[in-house]
């Protein structure tokens, strides 16, 4: 006669449990990492029409959900590596990183953030594009002033990135959000070289048609 495990029963009524409880949290976690990263893109969209004081406040209300969800996770922590969160702290970082560059003010460090490192340098990487966007902006308005600046916080942190030399398994996958940045950094330059150029032509053509005696 088979002879049965006298507790199995109960370990797995236990693991039952555990498990439904994680599940429960993560159902809670989701739609607040969605409203995180819903509010990061409102920030950026609001920082690119100019309206800062917007982007300000909608980067608030993202930092406030974060805190929720790390208060929703407690005691669950396992929780906080899942892409969800990670992703939702990288459009974070992505956000506030892009307003303190557009906005020439220093930029905040992960631990004021409160995000995960990988998840920092991810979203460091993403704010590379904001940045080329809202340069392209600006040269489309023939405002060519912040040009070689924002070009340089670019190559900064390219610099960065480049140097994080960490298997992608603890960087998140760094290495092509680095590989994006480089393609990204070298389109920009080239952009502003030839406006510069352009303006220059501009320029020169412009002084030319002034040294034209009057027509008769």
């Amino acid at each position: 006669m088979k002879k049965s495990i006298a507790n199995l029963d109960e370990i797995a009524e236990k693991l039952r449990a555990g498990l439904s409880a994680r599940d429960a949290v993560r159902e809670k976690m989701l739609p607040l990492s969605r409203d995180v990263i819903r509010y990061c893109s409102q920030a950026i969209r609001a920082l690119h029409r100019q309206e800062f004081r917007e982007a300000e406040e909608m980067l608030g209300s993202a930092s406030n959900l974060l805190v929720d969800i790390e208060k929703t996770v407690s005691g669950c922590d396992e929780m906080l590596n899942t892409g969800a969160f990670r992703d939702a702290q990288k459009e974070y970082a992505e956000g506030r990183i892009t307003l303190a560059v557009v906005r020439g003010k220093p930029v905040p460090d992960p631990d004021e953030l409160k995000v995960d490192p990988a998840a920092y340098l991810n979203g460091m990487g993403e704010a590379v594009g904001e940045l080329r966007r809202y340069l392209l902006d600006k040269m489309r308005q023939g405002d060519l002033s912040r040009g070689e600046e924002l070009l340089s916080a670019m190559d900064d942190i390219y610099t960065v990135l480049v140097a994080m030399d960490f298997p992608d398994a603890i960087t998140g996958g760094l290495r092509r959000t680095t590989d994006n940045v480089r393609g990204i950094l070298e389109k920009t330059r080239g952009d502003l070289t030839l406006a510069a150029q352009n303006r220059g032509l501009e320029s020169k053509l412009n002084d030319f048609q002034k040294r034209l005696p009057p027509a008769p």
